[in-house]
């Protein structure tokens, strides 16, 4: 019963985070219009990156794949992304030069 409840709960996760994942990539095209949303395009990249990690660990976790490295290289990608994100968005928050759009 208890590995019924663990498939269900991954296969659930997976799930949401393709959905997750197609909801990123259609926010691409947002983040290029704006200045202000320069910050999202690795957050984007992390969503994506977050979504292969669910999907490979249910994967693995119905013994469908073996475990790889992907499951150590993946987080680090996803912990890089929203680094780089935070320095983005703390210096356009900073630099009061950066031209702003008006909406």
């Amino acid at each position: 019963m208890v590995e019924f409840i663990t498939g269900t709960l991954q296969i659930t996760a997976a799930t949401l985070s393709v959905v997750a994942g197609i909801i990123a990539i259609s926010l691409f095209k947002v983040s290029h219009e704006n200045v202000e949303l320069r910050a999202w395009k690795y957050l984007i990249v992390a969503l994506i990156l977050f979504a292969a990690e669910e999907v490979i660990g249910a994967l693995v976790s119905f013994k469908i794949i073996s475990p790889t490295f992907l499951t150590h290289v993946i987080p680090a990608g996803i912990v890089g992304a929203i680094i780089i994100a935070l320095t983005l968005e703390i210096n356009y928050v900073k630099n009061p030069k950066i031209k702003r759009n008006k909406r």
